[in-house]
């Protein structure tokens, strides 16, 4: 049994891990084991537990208000040495935290080869979103196979000249992920009627700015007293000490603790709009077929643009007030978004993946990529 190590440690990289993993329970000659760095910690367990996914190391490195080097430092060693008793012989990460980077030069510096799941994504801009585009970058040059989601991550590799012959377009894995966790999820209770709006705001590079944010759509809810605004807050301090003092108060916006996987799929999937600075809601709103408007001045996603299911609003808060209130304003464009073709996967990823790392270790024959 070759055993691969699957690792990650927040809930984004767990909810789009777990295909990959039950997919890989199927394989004959694969033991799939999980590694937790504890990244984040209550949410990335409730992530574990819709899926009933097993946790079979938890570094558990998270602390109150931790610093990017401070976490580094704490996941590098700890990985490595978690890796030798675990006995990997194949590690996979996922997509572009501080614990992707951090496991993959673990597991390099440890000699054992790395797969990257949602490898290829690119903005072009180290600073947005920050430090995800270093991380990315970084883990890519460390990689034995890189599993794109798209062909357009396919040819960002290629251009760094990364070999063909190692690149495997999957589809995003957080398509089957969303997918079947809105099929589970139910709203959560209490929630007022809708229509929902759902908003998120967290990255790190708005941090400076989360305030202006924050009372943009403050003015866009006070503009559309007959919708409701639902906004999960995430537990980072920073994000709740600029956006709670704006928005409590507001009669139609909610202000929630973050929900489950699977409440949060049931909410976006009811949404009318999503309005958000996060990467993953990009691909999980087009995958339900509900428009996004992303408060970011890049996307490392612009198939969504061109599909025309996304919408760049920028930062300012004009141009984000604009972006979202022109949209609430015309149903007709709301509905052509809505018919848009999702152009991030077709619910097999996590399948293309399995078989990916099984095709490296000898155990299967290359499999056949996604097309959109």
């Amino acid at each position: 049994m070759k055993r691969v190590v699957l690792a990650f440690g927040t809930r984004p990289e767990a909810t789009k891990m777990a295909p990959v993993y039950l997919a890989m329970e199927k394989i004959h000659g694969i033991e799939p084991l999980v590694l937790l760095t504890g990244q984040h910690r209550e949410q990335l367990l409730q992530a574990l537990s819709l899926f009933d996914l097993p946790a079979h190391r938890n570094l558990d490195v998270m602390t109150e208000r931790q610093t990017l080097p401070g976490l580094a430092a704490r996941i590098l060693p700890q990985a490595a040495r978690a890796l030798k008793e675990m006995r990997a012989d194949y590690v996979l990460v996922h997509g572009d935290t501080l614990t992707t980077f951090a496991v993959a030069w673990a597991a390099f510096l440890e000699g054992l080869p790395v797969g990257h799941v949602e490898a290829g994504l690119r903005s072009g801009s180290l600073k947005e979103p920050f430090p995800e585009e270093a991380n990315r970058r970084l883990t890519d040059v460390l990689t034995d196979l890189d599993l794109a989601p798209t062909p357009l991550a396919r040819d960002n590799l290629l251009k760094e000249g990364k070999p063909r012959e190692t690149i495997l377009v999957t589809g995003q894995t957080g398509v089957d992920a969303i997918l079947l966790a809105a099929e589970k999820g139910r709203l959560p209770e209490g929630l007022p009627p809708g229509p929902y709006v759902t908003v998120t705001l967290h990255r790190r590079e708005n941090w400076p700015i989360l305030k202006d944010l924050a009372e943009a759509l403050r003015q866009v809810a006070l503009a559309f007293p007959g919708l409701t605004f639902v906004y999960p807050v995430h537990l980072n301090p920073v994000v709740r000490e600029a956006v709670f003092p704006v928005l409590q108060g507001v009669k139609n916006f909610v202000l929630l603790d973050p929900l489950a996987y699977g409440p949060m799929a049931a909410l976006l999937k009811q949404s009318l709009l999503i309005v958000t600075d996060s990467g993953g809601l990009q691909e999980e709103g087009a995958a339900l077929g509900v428009p996004v408007v992303v408060l970011r001045n890049v996307t490392e996603r612009p198939e969504g643009l061109e599909a025309g299911i996304l919408r760049l609003a920028g930062t300012r808060p004009k141009g984000v007030f604009r972006a979202v209130a022109e949209l609430l304003e015309n149903p007709e464009e709301l509905a052509r978004m809505r018919r848009a073709k999702n152009p991030y996967g077709d619910g097999r990823a996590g399948e293309r993946v399995a078989k990916g790392v099984a095709w490296r270790l000898g155990l299967g024959p290359r499999p056949e990529e996604w097309q959109p």
